[in-house]
């Protein structure tokens, strides 16, 4: 029986260091194979092949799989994009890029508390938006309105599912809708703060959206709590940082350009 015990440990640890390796290799291989090529199609190509099991089961299965990987694929795709339009030279972004998207596939990814659920959720609003906001401004509104819908809906739902609500798609729905409204209203004043040659950018509208998401977060955590009941003292500060970070980004960090030094 020791003997099982240990042959037993000894294979999970050999599939959990190989299952780390993979997942290095496909945030490396797929921001890379974009930077060498100039082309994101192979990196977006590993993104869904790395995905393989939404598709390994009946096909009755594959729409509810799509729909609970949305989360995971928003941050891949985004990543590798980001990649793409940063150009085909190696910079401190991409590699800033290969170190961000390792962490998220070996340590946030297989998180499964509320906690990481939201965190999850937030970074999938981030970086989703910020790639949405750099290819909007090269093609139509159309774009960043239909990547935001997709984006708020998967965050919400992400979140939602964990916490067993009931009305899980009608309310991910309206903040898929929330989300795609303030993006058509952004789309004329999009603002990408530059951190000096790096290549590291983030949009405006995606911090407003992130720290907006998180309100709702908080707000619903605080409802599911309290019986469907809203506690205003325990939400303030909360509430107080979103208005805050939110003034501070409209009102100081509204100019066309804006580099971070």
């Amino acid at each position: 029986m020791a003997d099982y015990i240990l042959i037993r440990k000894s294979r999970n640890a050999l599939s959990s260091l190989t299952h780390m390796i993979l997942n290095l290799l496909l945030a490396v291989i797929s921001i890379g194979a974009t930077v060498v090529t100039g082309n994101c199609i192979i990196g977006l190509v590993l993104i869904v092949v790395s995905k393989w099991r939404i598709f390994a089961v009946n096909h009755r299965y594959w729409w509810l799989n799509i729909r609970s990987s949305l989360v995971d694929f928003i941050v891949g795709i985004s990543f590798v994009l980001l990649a793409y339009a940063a150009g085909s030279t190696f910079l401190p972004v991409h590699f800033a890029l290969m170190a961000s998207y390792a962490i998220w596939l070996i340590f946030i990814k297989p998180r499964s508390s509320m906690t990481f659920a939201i965190v999850q959720a937030l970074i999938a609003v981030l970086v989703g938006s910020t790639a949405a906001t750099v290819f909007a401004a090269l093609t139509d509104s159309i774009v960043i309105v239909v990547s935001e819908f997709i984006i708020g809906y998967a965050a919400s739902r992400h979140v939602l599912v964990q916490s067993d609500e009931h009305e899980t798609s009608f309310i991910s729905l309206v903040c898929g809708l929330f989300c795609a409204e303030v993006a058509w209203l952004s789309y004329s004043w999009l603002i990408i703060y530059n951190f000096a040659s790096t290549g590291i950018c983030v949009s405006q509208l995606a911090i407003l959206l992130t720290v907006l998401m998180f309100m709702y977060f908080k707000i619903h955590d605080n409802i599911s709590k309290h019986n469907g009941k809203l506690s205003l003292r325990e939400i303030a500060l909360p509430l107080i940082f979103t208005v805050v970070v939110v003034a501070v980004l409209i009102i100081s960090f509204s100019q066309p350009r804006f580099n971070i030094h």
